[in-house]
């Protein structure tokens, strides 16, 4: 953790340049300067706070290319083979994950280098004088946001973590900082950092100028899904409130949205208004916030069109793809999906959106992320941004919390705006239909089938999971699934263990007692 974290805090220091949104995707060269000497005007505190949103673009963290920390970690998609890269990302998909795995050790160090890319920032804003102090607040509730929500995804991967909170730049307070934290302090500093800028209205509207930055709407969206999250995983008997803080702030962020009904916006990533059509990214109202990419940029475009297409298809880039698509989505995924095959007298629209079949390569493969632009071209280059939270998100998390909350009307009405869209029959309908009844006997099942299928490839499977389930509960619902539809992985593998990643070897070894490893591990 001491080098990690050290390493984090330098390159902290290297300035970014960001007069526009899309701008902030143009790097300047490092510049290694201790925070003191580096803070004099306000845009030194605006170039740090891109820095914190550069950040979130790695693969190592929550860009597109972090599937296999998350997305494969669920039932939904996995790796190819043991083999590759010596086989450690496909430890993640098999539940066998090794402490000593460098991919969970770059993970991590992504992760930690985000947070204290945003504390530099906050360092920074709190040094200087403003000629405003809205803009001071600004600047803060956006970095703030960002370190809450990387330690968001810290926290649901590895539990008790380092809470750091102050921008490391000396061995001794590096020291002072190798040492766990028990996870609830962890949460009430996400929930410090979401509310601040709420409280004191820091954060703008979501415009078309601001993509890929922090507003009011992501932020309350974000903070209920926190709120949601805690409610499970916290044992501190504050269950109720918790989830009414989730009801509290999912609805006002519900309130924010600049649309009437989610049907208005289509799901086909090829429609003029679709959610995922790589056009309408600037300007789609159901995404919150998302990671931004540049299409027809050699360093900062998006892979994930041409990465996740099978060889001989041209269904989502003009790339030649060879070979093997990035993900292998499972068959139990295409399994659940409402569709004549799967014994239903109507198709969800959303099925041929986000999967494919190819006859070539013998599987099922992602299609939801698309762009087949001139601009884009044959090497690929596109300009899919990764969406980090978006409505459907929210209005199904609104459907969940009036579930444990008991209101079933309420959770039923949330439940039917997104099946709407999909063009399939409304709960009460289905809830009669045997097949539909016998997978989802229960509304809890049903709301979890549909963010599922909603949101399948967007990184939120897993922590669903985590989250409708005990670790008891989970063991038996992977278990009781059918190997043969979850790919080459061994769901027998999976155990209590597995709930949380373990502290990788390096960082563990730098401090045995207050590093402490995860169980089983």
């Amino acid at each position: 953790m001491k080098r990690n974290i050290f390493l984090a805090s330098l390159f902290a220091m290297g300035v970014l340049t960001l007069p526009s949104c899309t701008d902030f995707l143009t790097e300047n060269d490092p510049n290694h300067i201790v925070a003191e000497n580096f803070f004099s005007t306000e845009n030194d505190v605006e170039r740090a706070v891109n820095g914190a949103y550069m950040a979130l673009r790695s693969g190592s963290c929550m860009g597109e290319g972090s599937t296999a920390y998350t997305e494969e970690r669920s039932d939904n998609a996995g790796r190819w083979d043991n083999q590759s890269a010596a086989g450690e990302p496909f430890q993640f998909t098999d539940f066998s994950l090794l402490p000593s795995n460098t991919y969970l050790k770059s993970h991590w160090n992504a992760m930690f280098t985000t947070i204290n890319n945003a504390n530099f920032a906050i360092k920074g804003a709190e040094s200087i004088s403003f000629d405003e102090e809205a803009q001071k607040n600004e600047y803060l509730a956006e970095a703030k946001f960002v370190r809450a929500l990387a330690y968001f995804d810290v926290v649901r991967k590895w539990g008790d973590a380092p809470l750091v909170t102050q921008y490391l730049s000396t061995p001794d307070e590096i020291t002072a900082n190798t040492h766990r934290v028990d996870k609830s302090q962890v949460y009430a500093l996400i929930v410090e950092d979401l509310k601040f800028g709420l409280d004191k209205n820091a954060l703008p509207n979501y415009t078309e100028a601001e993509r890929g930055r922090a507003n009011k709407a992501a932020a309350a969206g974000l903070l209920g899904k926190v709120y949601l999250t805690m409610a499970h995983v916290l044992e501190d008997g504050k269950r109720n409130e918790y989830l009414n803080n989730a009801k509290t702030y999912l609805e006002q962020c519900y309130e924010m949205r600049s649309f009437g009904e989610l049907r208005e916006i289509s799901f086909d990533p090829e429609a003029s208004n679709g959610v995922f059509n790589v056009n309408n990214k600037t300007a789609c109202p159901e995404i919150l916030f998302q990671i931004v990419y540049k299409q027809g940029d050699k360093d900062y475009h998006s892979s994930i069109a041409k990465d996740t297409q099978p060889g001989g298809e041209t269904t989502n880039s003009l790339y030649a793809t060879q070979g093997v698509p990035m993900l292998k989505v499972t068959p139990d995924l295409v399994k659940e999906f409402e569709t004549s095959d799967n014994g239903y007298g109507w198709t969800d629209a959303r099925y041929a959106y986000s999967v494919g079949h190819s006859d070539s390569q013998n599987c099922y493969y992602v299609t939801k992320y698309r762009d087949k632009s001139d601009a884009a071209g044959t090497l690929g280059y596109g300009g899919n941004d990764w969406i980090v939270l978006r409505y459907a998100d929210v209005i199904l998390m609104l459907a969940e919390v009036y579930e444990e909350l008991d209101d079933t009307d309420v959770a039923i009405s949330y439940l039917n705006k997104v099946r709407a869209r999909a063009g399939v029959p409304d709960y009460e309908v289905v809830k009669n239909d045997p097949v539909y009844s016998h997978k989802f006997p229960t509304l809890k099942l049903a709301i979890l089938h549909e963010r599922r299928v909603e949101l399948a490839f967007e990184n939120q499977r897993w922590y669903d999971l985590l989250r409708f389930f005990t670790p008891s509960e989970l063991v038996e619902y992977m278990h009781a699934k059918n190997q043969d539809d979850y790919n080459e992985s061994n769901l027998q593998n999976f155990t209590e263990t597995d709930i949380y990643y373990p502290i990788p070897y390096d960082e563990w070894l730098l401090n045995p007692e207050g590093m402490y490893q995860n169980e089983g591990y």
